[in-house]
């Protein structure tokens, strides 16, 4: 089981960081998770990504795409959606098509993020109360990367997938679970900023 350090600027860091890819085109990232028992408010995890301009590619996102939106130029789109976790397999996906990226978009981060359906006691779920997480990134038919929620469980969001031009214009990713205990709003805000 991945173990959980806490990071720089306050954030979980999972020790089952998966490594870097280079030279990406059309990426697809997958997130499943087990529905909550019966009785119990749904679990709802949704991917968001955050794209970064090249005149400030750390600091507030270019574009946000999430659920219910996709990017101006059709790069990145949400394929399936789920509210509850129920079904088989991955329960959403995201495809982020790469190569079509206008040349000033350099960075491209991607997230989770635990929505609060209300448990009603006041205290927000965290990855660690919902079974079954997983996380796979994908290029056509060649798995890139795969992780669980399980190193990072007092966190509320993650950081999943970090992509980047490299000097010759390639896509570079760098696949690791960094989690964070910000408010969903602020962390998707936030969550692409400060220096790796």
């Amino acid at each position: 089981m991945a173990g959980q350090t806490r990071g720089a600027e306050g954030e979980f860091v999972s020790s089952s960081s998966i490594g870097v890819r280079k030279g990406l085109a059309r990426v697809e990232v997958a997130l499943r998770w087990d529905p909550s028992p019966a009785g119990s408010p749904a679990h709802d995890l949704d991917i968001v990504a955050a794209v970064y301009g090249a005149a400030d590619p750390y600091g507030e996102p270019a574009q946000l795409v999430h659920f219910g939106s996709r990017s101006p130029d059709g790069t990145i789109t949400l394929t399936r959606d789920s509210r509850t976790g129920q079904g088989f397999g991955y329960d959403e996906v995201m495809t982020l098509e790469l190569d079509r990226m206008r040349p000033e978009s350099v960075r491209v981060v991607v997230g989770v993020v635990i929505q609060d359906t209300g448990s009603g006691d006041g205290r927000r779920t965290t990855f660690g109360a919902i079974g079954g997480t997983g996380i796979r990134i994908r290029e056509g038919h060649l798995d890139l990367a795969e992780d669980d929620f399980a190193g990072v469980p007092d966190a509320t969001a993650a950081t999943v997938a970090r992509f980047t031009r490299d000097g010759a214009n390639a896509w570079v990713l760098d696949a690791a679970v960094r989690g964070s205990d910000a408010e969903p709003e602020e962390f998707v805000r936030t969550m692409g900023a400060g220096r790796p």
